[in-house]
């Protein structure tokens, strides 16, 4: 079964059985007395459901079933848009309203809709029964089942089976009769080793020995430990008893006479072999001397490990004969391992469709599937490279292991590893390396594991791969026969082999918990210093798997660009080229492939590799960078990238899919922020409230979850952040995989400007990018093209064009015009007749400054973002948004600030406001005649500026960023985020934020000294709150206005702080925050510094403190001084020194401090202490402020910094920047 296909259906099940089940449709069915078809339809959901995950299970490729699931998905969404409609637009009226005779046009239209529905439900679900799709809805009764179709179906299966078993037996012949002279090994790989899958072998190699392809033939049974000598007599005696065989065929009815009768020139072969038999001593060298001139086929049967076919390997000459070599074995690096050669990869396909077994072969540059001899029974329709039924889960990965066995730009990284393998306790030590999909953790691994440093330093060694799916005792068994060369297998026995001895142990790709649980307990903890290395993709494995130290988790990250630009140089030309030397435009195309690939190995190998066989143009590397969708979609050269990249996505539970899916809406390099994406989840659907946890709650740890399995890139994280991570990046080819499967599920459509559009099926979310000056997209086509009735999302970036939107978007759940160019007031005029809109964000939209009150229309949204605009005042009618959870509003600070940065002197000169409000209305009277434009811009656009922005911030004098709102904000009870709220012109508004009892995070500024009580009134009352932002633009600042009376409690919860305005004591209520994890203290002008320092000092959880610029009142001359025993959990400190001649961290303080962010004014007293001191530290930053820069000074700085840093046992690294 596709998994997206089933993973975005049982999703979109889940909101549409949601909705099915909800109290307001259960009473609008009651009313209209269609309660019956409502409770048909939310049944039948339920067995939908039943059965996806049924399909899920059965992990059935059926082309039938999967077009049955997309049905499903389509009815399921039908269903979803259609009750929620009801609830949208019937949940607001009274509970009588239906019996008013105005409303029977609309009863009768939802009845109506009601049976369509359950209609479209019915079929599905028939069509399900009538084709018996899925298992669990086949019927079971036995007399359904008469004893004739049962033979049939048999006589059916067997006849299927020995298809297939022919059609193997044709593949393998195939491969082994390429035609190239040079010795070639074919590696079988089958997991179950029975009758079946040898007969296959055996097959081939009877037909080749009836068909006289080969002058020596042998089949060896290789026995357990390896004995080369009885090795090459085992075949030495076959070529014998094959000699006797053809010397006799002359006479056959006197075979054995005539063998004595030889003549001495036809037996000089036979007397080889006779006297090879006879004699052990240079058997080896003997038996080169023959085989010298002959063209041979061998067959060697259980081969175990590596180490045992580099021995055989050197047994057998390459004599350009054409000889060949099959090799069947169970575990699939070996496979692997013995099919690649020097120059060339292994591929592999597979054999058989409905079990484990692939045949890795060599394809050299001129050989392949069109050079190989035909077989009368081949079935020409076989692809190469394509892994069909019960996939082969690992196979990728270990070819292009093998791939990337050259290591470029990893020296570093196998340096850390050896040194982790070999420092450390006597103990019994786990190693986690982890990374994502295809970044070359095997690759890497396996080169350490090989090392000979490693090697001396072990008594036992053994490498496996976990297999899917996983077998605890076929795991056993490859450890065992690679410790010991023995056939014997199981737990007891693997330990007794360690017990006492130092080993080494790489378990590769592990993907489960539960996999290291089952494994762990049968590798005895010996003091002897063994180690064992875990390979995984998933951090959360990781850590589980070393036992939470992080000492012994290792992040593989991508290559830099230099090595990434010399691994595809070398894969594409075969040989170290400068690539900087080439055509300059070919070297476009090349940093253009090189960034899509990001530093990705698997990526650039893969690639390379692809181009290296094409022509070595600019037109040849454009069209891939152009089409890399459809390239990774349908060229089979690029499907290893594919397939290793599926694994990660196919391991995700159906609920990450739809989230990994929905990126897909985002341009290539964005950041994606967190709390942006975790509100869109939200407002989709794809996370609900479960128990104690909120949706956001869910959604935040989908987030990190995806990052944990290695499918999105966390950028690098804010210092200010205690999140671990503010925003993320999709790596471009998982980007690429991400487009492709949400087109293939109707799921995201996106738009560019410049490009024309194409015919679509229904799409749920439109994503327009307009980053060109034409669009050559007109409205007509745009409307046609695209079914704008079933959009949820629309998300604009780049400019605005009213094209976008249109009046049938009437389901739309997500408008986000974050950042987006022209974007005007009159473009959201109608916005209240989106009645579905969940999350609305205008952030950044400068030139947008009010909303309508239409806005109260909008009784489903939960994210109203309007930060970074020019709207000072929020419309009365929010207070009817009784959903609304988020609402952030504030006034674009930067052009702010110019507006109001002499507002003082405006406010004593009435004549400069009459100037200015004249000024305004004559440019709003005379906007015609004042020009061309580049943006759309009227008269009424110009008089909201006027009348909108200038007049009331000045008026009103506002203080800092924040906005006006209105009263009855305590009607918005859902409310758990706040800000940034403006209350000095309405003190009021505090009693209505102190009934917010759900507020998490408030933002308030115009704090003085007359709302000071009632602000902390509200505070003392918003026990949940655990974020808290006070600002005071003006002077005195918060200046007497933060000292709360003694009985004041602040919030338990709070955990972030942020003060920003004059304080100059540190308020006392401050030192009762246990539990606070962040605090920023911005302009405070702290005149005890030392006091200050002392306080904060001693709050037990607090890991982030920033101190920036004017943080103190007056550091010139002074010292900081940091004490002993101070600042236990901190992790990062951001700190101005100001002008201080000193700052010094004594022994015993930051104990967990990690990076330490330093900036001020550099001079020849500036001096820095005890940094070696600091036991957890990383990194410091220094940024120098002094100007005229004094270089004798920031040298003197730097060269000291070093010295200190160089003595810190962790080695920290020091950045500069600024005046450096």
């Amino acid at each position: 079964m596709e998994a997206t296909a089933v993973s975005i259906g049982r999703s979109v099940l889940k909101g549409a059985l949601g909705f099915a089940k909800s109290t307001l449709v259960e009473e609008v069915s009651l009313q209209l007395g269609v309660q019956r078809d409502q409770a048909f339809i939310r049944d039948e959901l339920e067995m939908m459901n039943s059965f996806l995950m049924a399909a899920n299970d059965e992990k059935d490729d059926n082309k039938v079933v999967r077009t049955w699931v997309k049905q499903v998905r389509d009815v399921a969404y039908d269903v979803e848009d259609c009750l929620q409609d009801f609830a949208v637009r019937l949940g607001g009226k009274s509970s009588t309203w239906w019996l008013s005779p105005h409303t029977l046009w609309e009863r009768r239209r939802i009845a109506k809709q009601m049976k369509e529905l359950r209609g479209k439900v019915e079929d599905v679900s028939q069509r399900n029964m009538r084709y018996q799709l899925i298992k669990g809805s086949k019927p079971t009764v036995a007399t359904n089942v008469t004893p004739s179709s049962t033979a049939r179906a048999t006589m059916s299966g067997a006849h299927e089976e020995r298809w297939q078993h022919e059609k193997a037996i044709d593949h393998l012949v195939r491969l082994v009769k390429t035609k190239v002279d040079e010795r070639r090994v074919i590696a079988v790989w089958g997991t179950s080793g029975d009758i079946r899958e040898m007969s296959i072998v055996g097959g081939a190699y009877d037909h080749l020995k009836r068909n006289n392809k080969f002058e020596c033939y042998a089949w060896v049974n290789l026995m357990h430990p390896l004995n080369p000598t009885k090795l090459l007599q085992t075949i030495v005696r076959q070529f014998y008893v094959r000699s006797l065989q053809e010397a006799g065929k002359a006479t056959p009815s006197c075979q054995i006479l005539s063998s004595m009768l030889i003549k001495e020139d036809q037996g000089l072969g036979f007397r080889v072999l006779r006297s090879m038999l006879m004699k052990e001593d240079h058997l080896n060298d003997e038996f080169n001397k023959y085989l010298s001139d002959k063209c041979y086929l061998i067959v060697l049967n259980d081969l175990s490990t590596a180490e045992e076919w580099k021995q055989i390997k050197m047994l057998f000459p390459d004599n350009k004969k054409g000889s060949r070599i099959i090799v069947f074995t169970q575990q699939v690096e070996v496979a692997s391992f013995c099919a690649r050669t020097e120059e060339v990869a292994p591929e592999h396909m597979q054999l058989f469709a409905d079990q484990t077994l692939y045949a890795f072969h060599c394809k050299g540059a001129k050989d392949g599937v069109d050079s190989m001899e035909d077989s009368s029974n081949l079935n020409e329709d076989t692809t190469y490279n394509a892994v069909e039924g019960k996939s082969l889960t690992r196979t990728y990965s270990m070819v292009t292991a093998f791939k990337e066995s050259e290591i470029v730009g990893r020296v570093d990284e196998i340096k850390e590893i050896i040194e982790l393998i070999s420092k450390g306790s006597q103990q019994l030590e786990k190693i986690s390396v982890w990374g994502m999909g295809g970044i070359g953790k095997t690759t890497l691994i396996q080169n350490v594991y090989r090392s000979e440093k490693v090697k001396k330093m072990f008594d036992k060694h053994a490498c496996v791969t976990i297999m899917r799916p996983f077998n605890l005792n076929d795991l056993l068994m490859s450890l065992v026969r690679q410790l010991e060369d023995s056939k014997t297998s199981g737990g007891k026995e693997l330990v007794s082999i360690l017990e006492g001895k130092k080993y080494l142990i790489v378990l590769d790709d592990v993907l489960f918990t539960t996999e290291w649980d089952a494994i762990e307990s049968y590798f005895p903890a010996t003091e002897t210093g063994s180690r064992i290395i875990i390979t995984t993709r998933h951090e959360s494995i990781a850590k589980h798997c070393s036992g939470d130290q992080q000492g012994k988790m290792y992040q593989l990250n991508r290559l830099g660009d230099n090595d990434a630009k010399n691994l595809f140089a070398k894969k594409v030309f075969k040989e170290s080229v400068n690539l900087d030397q080439q055509d300059l435009e070919l070297i476009k195309e090349a940093k253009s492939i090189l960034k899509k690939c990001n530093g990705l190995p698997l990526a650039i190998v893969t690639i390379g590799g692809f181009l290296a066989s094409r022509p070595k143009t600019t037109l040849e590397w454009r069209k891939l960078n152009e089409h890399i969708s459809a390239e990774l979609e349908t060229n089979p050269g690029l499907e290893a990238i594919r397939a290793v990249l599926n694994i990660s996505y196919d391991g995700l539970p159906y609920h990450l899919k739809s989230c990994f899916l929905y990126l897909s809406i985002f341009p290539e390099d964005d950041k994606i922020s967190r709390k942006r994406l975790v509100r869109r989840w939200c407002a989709e659907g794809y996370s609900r409230e479960l128990w104690d946890k909120s949706a956001e709650e869910i959604a935040n740890n989908y987030f990190f979850e995806l990052i944990d399995r290695s499918m999105i890139l966390p950028t690098q994280k804010s210092t200010y952040s205690n999140r671990g991570a503010d925003s993320c990046q999709v790596h471009d080819i998982m980007r690429e995989i991400a487009i492709s499967k949400s087109k293939e599920e109707n799921l995201v459509l996106r738009l560019e400007g410049g490009r024309r559009l194409h015919n679509h099926d229904i799409v749920r979310h439109l994503s327009i990018t307009n980053s060109s000056e034409d669009w050559e997209t007109d409205v007509g086509e745009l409307k046609t093209t695209v079914d704008m009735s079933r959009i949820r999302s629309l998300t604009v970036f780049g400019e605005w064009r009213p094209i976008f939107i249109s009046d049938k978007m009437r389901l739309l759940r997500v408008l986000d015009l974050e950042d987006t160019e022209g974007v005007r007031n009159h473009h959201i005029k109608q916005i209240g007749e989106l009645l579905h809109l969940r999350y609305l964000s205008l952030r950044g939209c400068t030139h947008i400054a009010y909303m309508p009150d239409s806005l109260g229309n909008l009784r489903q949204l939960e994210t109203l973002d309007v930060r970074d605009t020019f709207i000072l005042r929020l419309p009365k009618t929010i207070t009817n948004l009784c959903k609304l959870k988020y609402l952030r509003a504030s006034i674009d600070f930067d052009v702010y600030e110019v507006i109001t940065e002499k507002l003082p002197e405006l406010m004593r000169n009435r004549l400069c406001i009459s100037t200015v409000a004249l000024l305004g209305l004559c440019l709003a009277c005379s906007a015609s005649a004042i020009g061309k434009f580049d943006v759309e811009i009227s008269t009424r656009d110009l008089c909201t500026m006027c009348c909108c922005i200038i007049l009331p911030s000045i008026a009103m004098r506002l203080q800092g960023n924040g906005v006006v709102a209105p009263r009855g904000l305590r009607r918005l009870t859902a409310l758990h985020t706040l800000g940034v709220v403006d209350i000095s012109w309405q003190p009021s508004i505090l009693q209505d934020i102190k009934r917010l009892i759900q507020l998490r995070k408030l933002e308030v500024t115009g704090v003085n000294k007359k709302n000071s009580k009632k602000l902390f009134s509200a505070l003392a009352a918003l026990s949940q709150l655990e974020s808290l932002s006070l600002f005071s633009k003006w002077k005195p600042g918060l200046w007497g206005c933060l000292d709360a009376e003694e009985k004041f409690s602040p919030p338990k919860n709070l955990k972030t702080l942020k003060l920003q305005g004059n304080l100059v004591e540190l308020p006392k209520w401050i030192g009762k925050l246990n539990n606070l994890v962040k605090l920023k203290l911005s302009k405070s002008r702290l005149k005890d510094h030392d006091a200050a320092i002392q306080v904060l000092g001693m709050l037990p959880n607090l890991t982030i403190l920033c101190l920036p610029r004017k943080s103190f009142h007056s550091l010139e001359g002074g010292e900081l001084n940091f004490s002993e025993g101070s600042f236990k959990s901190l992790v990062v400190l951001e700190l101005h020194f100001g002008r201080s001649k000193r700052v010094k961290f004594q022994q015993g303080a930051f104990h967990n401090l990690e990076l330490l962010e330093l900036s001020g004014y550099i001079e020849v007293e500036t001096k820095f202490s005890g940094l070696e001191f600091l036991p957890g530290i990383k990194e410091v930053w220094l940024q120098g402020e002094s100007y005229p820069i004094n270089e004798q000074a920031t040298r003197r700085l730097k060269e000291d910094l070093l010295a200190q840093l160089s003595e810190n046992p962790k080695k920290p690294i020091l950045k500069t920047s600024g005046y450096f």
